[in-house]
């Protein structure tokens, strides 16, 4: 993988050019998001999740950057009150199409009361946020969530670097923050109790680039 680092640690937050190049790209992709098969690990994922949510007794779920809304349609089919919000309107069509509650709205300013829900869900939606706004983007979902809720945050990394993929098949090519471990916990521990941590290796041929998953609960504040 050919990442161009055009973003350094800390050097600006997620502006709104930014924010339109991950619209466009996302928009491109919609069909092939909509027919494309989940790996059974993620499949494996999102059960271990949904078995997390039922004994926490989670009732009403916030998913950020919900895309397609095959996750969404998965908790909703478990009979959670599903809010969907993604950043690109094509995604939000997507999800109200499958029958799901969906918004437009930036992950950095959520525009729901405080203690709105019992669980936020978010894969490989963070991952776009850069480290300048991490602390903040945490902030709001700390906000949203109730006394004890629970957060699952799945996203790629392993590694340190904020950057434009260049071999992205998107287009055009979107901006990552991958976080090593240690990194990622660091941000996360300073907003939420880590509950369950998991750094494991997908893709064989990349043994840096791992997918992370963290349930996290909230911490009063």
């Amino acid at each position: 993988m050919r990442f161009a680092v055009w973003l350094r640690q800390g050097d600006l937050g997620m502006n709104e050019p930014l924010r339109d190049q991950l619209r466009k790209a996302y928009a491109n992709d919609v069909a092939d998001r909509d027919h494309r098969q989940l790996p059974e690990w993620k499949i494996g994922m999102r059960r271990w999740v949904l078995e997390q949510f039922l004994e926490a007794r989670v009732e009403d779920l916030l998913e950020l950057g919900a895309g397609v809304g095959k996750d969404a349609a998965f908790f909703a089919r478990h009979g959670f009150q599903v809010t969907c919000i993604d950043l690109s309107p094509e995604m939000v069509h997507c999800c109200r199409q499958k029958g799901l509650s969906a918004s437009v709205m930036d992950v950095a300013d959520l525009q729901f009361a405080d203690a709105s829900f019992d669980a936020v869900y978010s894969v490989n939606c963070l991952l776009h946020v850069p480290n300048a706004e991490l602390h903040s983007v945490l902030e709001e979902i700390h906000r949203v969530l109730r006394s004890e809720g629970i957060f699952y945050y799945g996203t790629w990394g392993g590694f340190d670097q904020e950057a434009i993929f260049e071999e992205d098949p998107l287009d055009p090519p979107r901006m990552f923050s991958f976080r090593s471990d240690d990194e990622l916990r660091r941000h996360v521990e300073q907003h939420f109790e880590v509950l369950e941590f998991e750094s494991v290796n997908r893709i064989p041929e990349e043994p840096k680039f791992r997918f992370q998953s963290l349930l996290v609960r909230r911490l009063s504040k």
